[in-house]
């Protein structure tokens, strides 16, 4: 299920949040408000994500697929960036043929969700 900045769990993810990359209301309440954990685990989504989106392409069974777009959308999850966790969970839901265009879409669009969060996440960095 989706999680919102409120907390809300009862309904399904859904690309409709309309706020920033990260939710940083619901980081600041994962990390007790402590901004220098905060930028540590900022820092690993940021270090870690492309790893995992590798992960996802270079998947050759459901299974390599369904861990690698798991592991994507719990830590996008994690931080607030509900936009990756969506796109995560949209992939995770095919399968995994990765012959099949829409799993080849579905990397691109994560892909491209993931830069997003990762540049709003630097931009955070460098300015504190």
């Amino acid at each position: 299920m989706g999680r919102t900045s409120d907390g809300d769990e009862t309904r399904p993810m859904a690309v409709d949040w309309d706020g920033p990359p990260v939710d940083l209301a619901h980081l600041a309440r994962h990390t007790f408000g402590d901004t220098e954990l905060e930028r540590e685990v900022l820092q690993l989504f940021v270090a870690q994500s492309h790893a995992h989106l590798n992960r996802l392409k270079e998947a050759r069974d459901a299974e390599q697929w369904r861990r690698a777009s798991h592991t994507i959308k719990g830590s996008a999850r994690g931080i607030g960036a509900w936009a990756v966790a969506a796109r995560a969970e949209a992939a995770e839901r095919l399968g995994g043929n990765v012959e099949d265009a829409r799993c080849r879409e579905a990397i691109i669009a994560l892909e491209q969700e993931i830069d997003s969060a990762n540049s709003f996440i630097r931009s955070l960095i460098v300015a504190h």
